[in-house]
């Protein structure tokens, strides 16, 4: 049995992983999603893995799974793991920050700006969605019940954390790269492109958009369940 540990992106939460873990489960495996603090304008990366770390068992036998901006955590846990994820995510060369990495690189899809010149921005350093555009970017291809449980739960996200330089991956621990070729946030392209050089792996590639935990859960967890 292998622990799947889920860490989720920007704006959403433990939630988001609720249609996967009993699917991964019925496969034989145990899920573990995180709540990271995305609320707290204090929260940095090492608060980030602080909070990965505190569920992620102690064998060594655990798959880290991120999501989006998660990919930019998933270096800084320095617990033994058996495999690293990075699912539509955001991987940063070492010593990159995100701020660095998106301003240099096409991480982003083509639309995504129009996208996120859409976002609520009080001025306090956090961001936040209103309805149809979050659909957009995040859930165009789920079932509608799905997208607008989904919208309904989102946070504000602060960004104290875009900053910070990203650590290197933890040496001898494998990784999968997954991409979605329909991907509205993550640059489907860049994610092919990158993961050879900076992953050392090819992409593995799943048809559909940014949130397949939530749009394609069967599917996503027949790939979880084939690298465990």
């Amino acid at each position: 049995m292998t622990t799947f540990v889920l860490v989720h992106g920007a704006w959403h939460g433990a939630w988001c992983w609720e249609r996967l873990v009993p699917l991964l489960e019925a496969r034989g495996h145990a899920a573990v999603a995180v709540d990271l603090p995305s609320s707290d304008p204090g929260a940095g990366l090492a608060e980030y893995a602080a909070a990965v770390e505190t569920v992620v068992p102690d064998d060594g036998d655990a798959v880290l799974v991120g999501h989006s901006v998660a990919g930019l955590v998933l270096p800084q846990v320095r617990i033994p793991l058996r495999r690293l994820v990075f699912l539509c995510a955001m991987a940063a060369a070492p010593g990159d920050s995100m701020r660095e990495l998106t301003a240099r690189e096409p991480v982003f899809s083509p639309g995504w700006p129009e996208l996120s010149a859409r976002l609520i921005t009080p001025g306090d350093g956090s961001s936040a969605w209103p309805p149809d555009p979050a659909t957009e970017a995040f859930y165009h291809d789920c079932p509608r019940e799905v997208a607008d449980a989904a919208v309904a739960r989102l946070r504000p996200q602060f960004w104290r954390f875009q900053k910070e330089p990203v650590a290197a991956l933890p040496e001898g621990v494998p990784v999968t790269s997954v991409l979605c070729r329909e991907d509205r946030v993550i640059n489907p392209a860049w994610s092919r492109e990158t993961a050879p050089e900076r992953l050392g792996v090819e992409a593995v590639q799943l048809d559909g958009g940014h949130s397949p935990q939530l749009s394609r859960p069967e599917e996503l967890a027949d790939l979880l369940d084939s690298v465990s």
